[in-house]
């Protein structure tokens, strides 16, 4: 077993590898780099980008390889723009405990088996759920059409529908199976392993999701609310999980948050939240189109609408640190179409972080400012929300936020 250790948007690292290892590093994706290095014969230049977390390599006849991937914020901000994109009204710092792991996983695995513990603490939630089968006793309602369909007019067994009262319910199956896939990780702690078993035991009587299947919906109610943060944390590691196989060759699995995505989602609710309130409304990735005849289409992280409707601020979030040379022009070139096509004087694109928190640039002949903003997520929580309040501030002088 080789482990590799990255880190994300680190330089490139000239690693030793076998050419199978190699390739299937390649194959898989997770890395913004990985090919042969042509300075060192065996060796692979390997580079991470905005994926982070840890996979696990297997190639068929060969050796197998656990690439990890750290992120250069701490761990316990990282959960922060994790908890706060999930859920900003129900967050409060200290939610999520990471148990001390400096490493993704570890930490991961830790804050959701806490959660699940608060959750199940006063046994397992029970609600309502629509069942059919086929009875010899009458209970609820009989699917006539499904009777004469499959019975050909027989009295017995009786095709019905019923409304069971069960522990068998979406949030529960949503618990069991985040157990089940952290329990399948490598680089899970085994003191954290232990516990997650024991929650699997609390949920044994729960049904599995099979592979593929989709995550059941639930919705957020009063009976539900100690479920709640437990059920954001667990659909992350769903969404979160890699594929087991590409191809029918290369056996893949791990977990992946990626990092572009996440600040980018984090943004775009802090600034939802921050608007909030207000006589604005706040649209996430809303469509419009460039050109005239509506065939040129475009999505902007925000946009914010005034009282009567129309377009009163653009935004866009970018997980880029800040170069010697600036941030990438074609940024600018993207905010300046959006500006044009939605008749807006000024555009907003959040950095991850900067060397000055906020640029101005006035384009020639269009009476359009783009103004970069530069977060720093290095700050704590309160600061880190004023940042994106002060951002708000700006997106609309004399708004009060």
């Amino acid at each position: 077993m080789t482990v590799i250790q990255l880190t994300e948007y680190a330089a490139a690292v000239s690693v030793p590898l076998p050419d199978a290892v190699g390739r299937a590093i390649a194959a898989s994706g997770i890395l913004d780099t990985a090919a042969p290095d042509p300075y060192r014969s065996g060796h692979w230049t390997l580079r991470a980008g905005s994926k982070i977390g840890a996979v696990s390599l297997s190639v068929p006849g060969g050796d197998s390889v656990t690439v990890r991937i750290t992120p250069k914020v701490p761990i316990a901000r990282l959960f922060f723009l994790v908890g706060y994109s999930l859920h900003p009204r129900g967050w409060r710092e200290g939610d999520v405990e990471v148990g001390g792991h400096v490493e993704l996983l570890p930490a991961l695995a830790h804050a959701v088996e806490r959660q699940v513990d608060r959750a199940l603490r006063q046994g397992l939630l029970q609600g309502y759920r629509t069942a059919e089968e086929s009875a010899l006793v009458v209970r609820g309602r009989i699917l006539e059409a499904e009777q004469i369909r499959r019975r050909f007019g027989a009295a017995l067994p009786v095709e019905i529908v019923y409304d069971e009262f069960t522990t068998d319910i979406a949030e529960n199956r949503i618990l069991r199976a985040a157990v089940e896939r952290l329990l399948r990780l490598p680089g899970v702690p085994q003191d954290v392993r232990r516990r997650l078993l024991h929650q699997r035991v609390r949920l044994a009587d729960v049904s599995p999701l099979t592979p593929g299947q989709a995550i059941p919906p639930w919705h957020a109610t009063r009976l539900n609310s100690r479920y709640q943060y437990a059920l954001h944390l667990a659909r992350a590691v769903l969404d979160g999980s890699v594929p087991e196989y590409i191809s029918g060759e290369l056996r893949i699995d791990g977990f992946l948050f990626n990092m572009n995505k996440l600040f980018e989602d984090f943004v775009t609710v802090a600034l939802r939240e921050a608007f909030r309130g207000t006589d604005c409304t706040c649209r996430l990735q809303d469509p419009h189109y460039l050109d005239e005849a509506g065939e040129i289409r475009m999505k902007p992280d925000v946009v914010l609408y005034g009282p009567e409707g129309t377009p009163q601020a653009v935004a866009d979030a970018k997980y880029k640190a800040e170069k010697s040379s600036g941030f990438p022009d074609g940024d600018l070139y993207q905010m300046l179409a959006y500006c044009t096509a939605l008749g807006l004087r000024d555009g907003h694109l959040v950095y991850a972080k900067g060397n000055a928190p906020h640029i101005a640039h006035q384009v020639r002949h269009a009476g359009i400012v783009i103004h970069q903003h530069a977060l720093d997520l290095d700050r704590g929580p309160a600061d880190l929300l004023g940042e994106i309040h002060s951002l708000a501030r700006r997106m609309i002088p004399g708004a009060t936020v």
